[in-house]
């Protein structure tokens, strides 16, 4: 059998062939600084091809409107029990003042997920819980696009509730959540999972629930949890399962897909300690990160167009870096930020307008605000 070259995995995939999982391993495990080189400048071009030399940004606000949550994912800084010291949970007004702060900074988008709180309840059901969350905002502030609720959200919702998924997508959606965060994928590997997220939803589940979404309507993003314990393979077969899921929604002609591809470095500073000694560092390693996100675009760009780093894990100048590796937008401004920052990293918890144009023009490219589903909107 003849040897696959870098030379000609990146060849194809200039001509506009999808890279095979086998070629996506391969060229993960490249070490020789002209073959990370060679899958930058191939990333790059992609970029330029597939998304253009325009780099978006959009305001937005997070809401992590609780900690309090029932699961012990072995890399989670963030969760708490009710009764521990910096355990909190927003109460409806303080829900619309962060919301009212929101809108006078201009956001387009309020993004909000929290912990698996079994005290968020109604009437002893959690979905109403849920909806008025959404509603809150959505009668005060109807111009808002709500990105809300994670999949493990909505498997948490349906247990409790004794629901199908669909029924709760489909209630969420008439309620005014305008699209689904793809979180808690971290890596869709279950083998992965047990050691990160035991107590997660599934590879499986997780996949079903992103799919129903898009039949239902609602767009999604989709993200890694990447540097951690998983290997080369298991990040090339998230991908993969990825790619999978959008050639799904395209093929069987739903009404929504992933709008982006966000890849989230590990940062392990304040993880708990098992974890944390196991991958033996705080902070995330640049050059994995990059090289995983040009990959990443040389592996989805043809199906997902839009790749973000995350500034907050990488910091600015690591965000700013990965829009020649194959990113083609930088991400939001966020206001708040807790999830990541309690977990250690360095980036911040909030972005001024400026600060990221500035980091733009940098690289001498365009910049442009966007909405939530890239729909470019007036600087």
């Amino acid at each position: 059998m003849a040897t696959i070259t870098v030379d000609a995995i990146l060849n194809r995939a200039l001509m506009g062939y999808d890279v095979s999982p086998q070629e996506g391993v391969i060229l993960l495990k490249q070490t020789q600084p002209e073959a990370i080189a060679a899958i930058r400048t191939t990333a790059d071009k992609l970029r330029h091809a597939q998304a253009g030399d325009t780099v978006t940004y959009i305001i937005n606000r997070n809401i992590n409107f609780t900690n309090i949550c029932e699961q012990h994912c072995s890399f989670c800084a963030f969760r708490r029990d009710d009764g521990d010291a910096g355990a909190y949970w927003l109460d409806w007004t303080q829900i619309l003042e962060k919301s009212q702060d929101a809108v006078q900074r201009g956001a387009t988008e309020i993004c909000m997920q929290g912990g698996l709180n079994p005290q968020a309840l109604i009437n002893g059901k959690s979905l109403p819980y849920y909806l008025k969350l959404v509603e809150t905002i959505k009668q005060e502030f109807p111009q808002i696009h709500l990105h809300a609720f994670s999949p493990q959200e909505v498997q948490f919702i349906a247990r409790v509730d004794g629901l199908e998924y669909a029924d709760v997508i489909a209630a969420l959606r008439d309620a005014g959540v305008g699209s689904m965060p793809g979180t808690a994928a971290e890596v869709l590997d279950d083998e992965v999972r047990r050691v990160l997220c035991p107590e997660k939803l599934d590879t499986a589940t997780w996949l079903e629930i992103v799919s129903t979404a898009h039949k239902l309507g609602l767009h999604t993003t989709s993200t890694m949890l990447s540097g951690h314990i998983e290997t080369a393979e298991q990040q090339i077969g998230h991908l993969e399962k990825l790619r999978s899921l959008q050639k799904t929604a395209r093929d069987r002609g739903y009404p929504a897909q992933i709008t982006e591809f966000i890849l989230l470095p590990f940062v392990g500073k304040e993880a708990p300690k098992p974890l944390r000694r196991r991958v033996g560092r705080d902070q995330p390693v640049l050059a994995d990160a990059l090289l995983l996100g040009a990959v990443a675009r040389i592996y989805l760009g043809n199906w997902i167009a839009n790749h973000q780093p995350s500034w907050v894990k990488l910091g600015l100048a690591g965000a700013t870096e990965a829009l020649v590796w194959g990113c083609n937008d930088i991400g939001g401004t966020l206001m708040e930020e807790h999830i990541t920052t309690m977990a250690g990293a360095l980036g911040g918890t909030c972005m001024e307008i400026e600060t990221l144009q500035t980091a733009i023009a940098s690289l001498e490219r365009p910049y442009q605000q966007r909405d939530t589903l890239y729909q470019k909107l007036r600087n």
